[in-house]
């Protein structure tokens, strides 16, 4: 006899989660959306397997503004070994090249420095980039190289943490779209002796910090009647935006879809997180326009609050 079927609930909310190393982003959302028996679940941007760290998810409604955070910047910790250029660009590739290391640290502090602010990378052929369909890591576990578009991103800032003579600590926040293990490549040819990451780390992203995370032991151990009480609010992916909070009849117009006065004055070609006026719950985005109206732009099918 089989097993009766698991009921999916609409669970709504973000949860920011530590992803462990070794268990890529998808393997961790699904493992959080089983225990929670959520319907539907999103992550905000891929961690690879390699990198641990903060990986906010999303369930039921929020995944309708998950890609606010895809855009948003990031924040890493990496340790970065030099002297050993690998095939990967970290720890999991042979080894291709090894050079001796001879650079003082003022060197390494003027490499670091030349690599902050707007810079070009070409992203690593280990990387889930797609071309035609397939990833790009794909392809180069099949020995086939293909030939990719230097990008433009930024990298607003990185500190030295710590270097020990060949190992160099180092915390970078950054752009949307940035590799870090390219970073670390990069910054090791310019010092004369290549380099590859033996550990990342992402720390933040878009305001959220590593140090609110939780594990996934940590969910397990939760009772399941108190997981409901580590997610947070879906407006949450949207707290930059302004906000506008609306009368009863106009929130209901607003919820289907009806662009709707605006209560308050507000700038044209802005986007404002929309409430209810009596209840103060989420609705979606809004974006004003010249014609004083706040249109639609993503609204929410349920209550905001996390389930």
């Amino acid at each position: 006899m089989s097993a009766p079927r698991r009921v999916k609930l609409p669970i709504n909310g973000v949860l920011l989660l530590d992803k462990p190393y070794l268990l890529s982003s998808n393997t961790a959302l699904q493992r959080a959306r089983w225990l929670y028996s959520a319907a539907k679940g999103g992550h905000t941007g891929v961690l690879d397997p390699l990198a641990t760290g903060l990986l906010p998810l999303c369930f039921g409604e929020a995944t309708k503004f998950s890609s606010y955070l895809l855009d948003a910047d990031k924040g890493y910790r990496a340790t970065v070994k030099f002297g050993e250029v690998t095939t990967t660009g970290d720890i999991e590739g042979e080894v291709l090249l090894q050079r001796p290391v001879a650079f003082t640290l003022p060197q390494l502090q003027a490499a670091i420095a030349a690599h902050t602010g707007p810079i070009s990378q070409v992203p690593p052929m280990y990387s889930a980039l797609k071309h035609q369909g397939k990833a790009l890591y794909e392809y180069a576990r099949e020995g086939i190289e293909i030939k990719r578009e230097a990008r433009d991103v930024t990298i607003h800032r990185i500190d030295l943490i710590s270097f020990d003579g060949t190992t160099a600590v180092i915390d970078v926040l950054c752009s949307k779209g940035t590799y870090i293990r390219t970073l670390g490549q990069d910054i090791g040819e310019m010092l004369g002796c290549g380099a590859h990451l033996t550990g990342l780390r992402r720390t933040t992203t878009g305001g959220f910090l590593l140090e609110n995370a939780i594990t996934l032991e940590q969910l397990e151990a939760t009772p399941p009647e108190a997981r409901g009480q580590l997610l947070l609010p879906i407006d949450v992916l949207v707290a930059h935006f302004g906000e506008q909070a609306l009368p009863a009849r106009d929130a209901e117009r607003f919820c289907h879809g009806q662009a709707v006065r605006a209560p308050e004055k507000c700038e044209t070609m802005r986007r404002f997180r929309v409430y209810r006026e009596a209840t103060r719950e989420f609705l979606g985005l809004a974006e004003a326009r010249d014609d004083s109206l706040l249109h639609p732009v993503r609204v929410t099918a349920a209550p905001a609050a996390a389930v």
